[in-house]
């Protein structure tokens, strides 16, 4: 029999353990020291796994919850207050919501530009990526948060403190989720814990806190039958980053038209007030699409490994680029019309429609992982887990910026991610055939670990 008081006091420590770690994360930053950093995070992705394994096995009745919101807090206190190091996106966060508080498009113009010079100052300006040739390219619903936040304050650490607000937001809803869904309320731990959301959203002020706020809403609205806010939630979502928009056909209840309508019509009102630059509201996202070489194909892992194992580096991405569209469009239309035997079908719909987009989008940066992980607090999907964990790692290809680097770093990532797959419909596949002779017996059913 599990002991609660055993479940609790080694939550305890792995707590302890994420927090010695951070600190001694927080301390090789401010050293400067890019692969230690990386190489802590790393290391808290494994403790962290060992956290949602006793969250997973030593089940409580929600008695270990304070402790889990106690330890995300602190992990998010101690970093907060340092300057952003992993990533400098933040930067343009405020300077686009400054450029809207001066009456200014956002898209109209590069930072560079003449016409905003009285605009530039010496801690936001010079720290922005791209400055020189790249317009804004976030959507409505982030351009309005980055507005609404820059009339209180400037500061990137205000910018941080409204991304932990909408953090303090989804964690909450989480909670509710997870109860009206009879899971354990502990499980709120895969998100709370995770080293991403610590690095990336306490650290590095990533925006997605707010999509995954958004996200988190309309999976709450879905559970609760409110089309209306489920639609209007997962444009507010999409509209911040356009991922969420894939599990539309995973929320969608049949024959229900208010939820399409209001994500509709919610995306309409939000692109009015940027419109006055036609086409240029898009951004920057066509020349990131050339940027990223996803345009020419060298920026999917699949196309670079397939390049590498044929000896070929001029492969033609139009394949390719056809047949990911195809199989995520089947899936979409599979998940559409599937019947769905519980009517918590969704959350395992979704995590589907993710885990095929990984695979064929498989991403650059980290922070793009952001979105799975309230998915992962309802559905614990443990190759997912480890992919997310182990996404660091794409930091190592960021900073070298080696062909070779960047194919031995996604062969490790999204191989070990593959390998995972591949064990896990292995072991469902076993569970299953041992199951058979023991229902047919009238025994009950193995269980898993």
């Amino acid at each position: 029999m599990k002991r609660p008081g055993r479940h609790r006091a080694f939550l305890c420590l792995l707590g302890g353990g994420l927090l010695a770690l951070q600190a001694v994360g927080l301390y090789l930053q401010a050293r400067q020291s890019f692969q230690g950093v990386v190489t802590i995070a790393l290391a808290e992705g494994a403790v962290y796994l060992a956290a949602v394994y006793c969250a997973r096995t030593l089940r409580s009745t929600g008695r270990a919850l304070p402790i889990i919101l106690v330890v995300a807090a602190l992990l998010r206190a101690m970093t907060v207050v340092s300057p952003p190091y992993l990533s400098s996106d933040m930067y343009r966060y405020v300077w686009d919501g400054r450029v809207q508080g001066a009456g200014i498009n956002p898209y109209r113009y590069v930072p560079a530009d003449e016409a905003l010079t009285p605009l530039r100052d010496d801690a936001i300006y010079p720290n922005i990526n791209r400055s020189g040739y790249a317009r804004t390219i976030y959507p409505p619903a982030a351009q309005m948060i980055y507005f609404a936040v820059t009339r209180i304050s400037e500061r990137v650490t205000a910018m941080k403190l409204a991304m932990l607000a909408f953090e303090a937001v989804a964690i909450m809803l989480l909670i509710g989720l997870l109860r009206r869904s009879g899971s354990p309320v502990d499980q709120v731990l895969i998100y709370a814990w995770h080293p991403l959301t610590v690095w990336e959203i306490a650290g590095s002020g990533h925006v997605d806190a707010a999509m995954v706020a958004f996200l988190v809403l309309a999976l709450w609205a879905r559970q609760r039958r409110l089309p209306v806010l489920c639609g209007l939630a997962l444009t507010g979502s999409t509209l911040i980053k356009f991922f969420p928009l894939l599990l539309a056909p995973a929320l969608y209840r049949r024959w229900d038209w208010k939820m399409p309508a209001a994500l509709a019509m919610a995306a309409l009102v939000l692109y009015l007030p940027y419109l006055s630059v036609g086409w240029k509201v898009l951004g920057f996202l066509p020349n990131y699409w050339t940027e990223e070489r996803l345009a020419s194909g060298s920026g999917f892992y699949l196309m670079n490994l397939a390049g590498y194992l044929s000896g070929r580096s001029d492969l033609p991405s139009l394949p390719y680029l056809v047949a990911a569209a195809l199989g995520l469009g089947t899936v979409a239309l599979l998940v559409l019309f599937a019947r769905r035997p519980t009517d918590n079908g969704y959350l395992g719909a979704s995590l589907t429609l993710a885990a095929v987009f990984v695979l064929v989008a498989t991403p650059h940066y980290p922070w793009y992982f952001l979105w799975l992980l309230p998915l992962l607090c309802l559905v614990p999907y443990w190759p997912m887990l480890l992919l997310t964990s182990a996404s660091f790692l794409l930091y190592l290809a960021l900073a070298n910026r080696s062909p070779v680097m960047e194919l031995v770093v996604n062969s490790l990532l999204y191989g070990l991610f593959l390998a995972a797959v591949v064990v896990h419909l292995g072991l469902r596949r076993w569970r299953r055939t041992l199951a058979g002779p023991a229902v047919a017996s009238g025994a009950p059913p193995a269980r898993s670990p």
